[in-house]
């Protein structure tokens, strides 16, 4: 079985209300050390994510306060000319968690598979996920640093993972596994045979690579001529 967020993830999530105040954000964020918290509802559904970036919006939009002869930082006039000011100003003069986060938040599930929690990730081009239950309640939290877990897994158990996916393939080879490390040695039948035995091994979660010490009797791989000329 691949294993899923929830065998990777945090469970001991810092959270805030929609309702908390400005100043309550900014403490939490502090003395928790984090740059973003969820932002749920009474009922403990996630709504969005306010980030250290979404409270420093007040910093970067003070010209509103302080007049003309204030001179934004350059993060600031560069998010200006990508077109997101609107945004920016709105979440200035937010005074909750509400109004200052950003919707919707990047999720996953429990039962997800880490490999597609992973993609998510680079996907959406962020370092974490909410998890949330089938209701949409928060449940845990997972980080890129979370799904580097996989790659822990004991060797005999990648070793045994490897067996069973190869079934009667892997009978009469010699499967060796070394930090995470993969070898492969012995003879089948085809040489199409070797190249899925390698790629199926690839693919088993926790392995880190595999060396192929293959060989075959039959070379069934047929390489189409590549013609040139008119």
């Amino acid at each position: 079985m691949r294993p899923a967020v929830e065998n990777v993830m945090t469970t001991e999530v810092v959270a805030v209300n929609q309702k908390a105040s400005f100043h309550t954000v900014a403490e939490l964020m502090i003395s928790k050390g984090v740059s973003g918290l969820p932002v749920l509802d009474d009922d403990n559904h996630v709504l969005g994510v306010v980030s250290e970036a979404d409270l420093l919006a007040k910093e970067e939009f003070k010209e509103r306060y302080y007049g003309d002869d204030y001179r934004p930082p350059l993060r600031a006039r560069l998010r200006h000319a990508a077109g997101s000011e609107g945004s920016g100003r709105r979440k200035s003069l937010g005074e909750t968690a509400g109004e200052l986060m950003t919707a919707p938040a990047h999720v996953t599930t429990p039962d997800a598979a880490v490999v597609s929690a992973a993609r998510l990730m680079d996907r959406h081009g962020v370092k974490r996920l909410l998890v949330v239950d089938a209701g949409g309640r928060l449940t845990g939290i997972v980080s890129r640093r979370d799904l580097l877990k996989v790659f822990l897994r004991p060797d005999p158990e990648i070793e045994r993972e490897a067996r069973e996916v190869l079934g009667s393939d892997a009978a009469g080879l010699d499967i060796t596994v070394a930090d995470g490390v993969v070898t492969l040695s012995g003879t089948l039948t085809e040489h199409s045979q070797a190249l899925t035995t390698v790629s199926l091994t690839e693919n088993i979660d926790g392995v880190v690579a595999v060396r192929n010490n293959l060989v075959w009797k039959h070379d069934d791989i047929v390489e189409i001529p590549m013609w040139g000329g008119a």
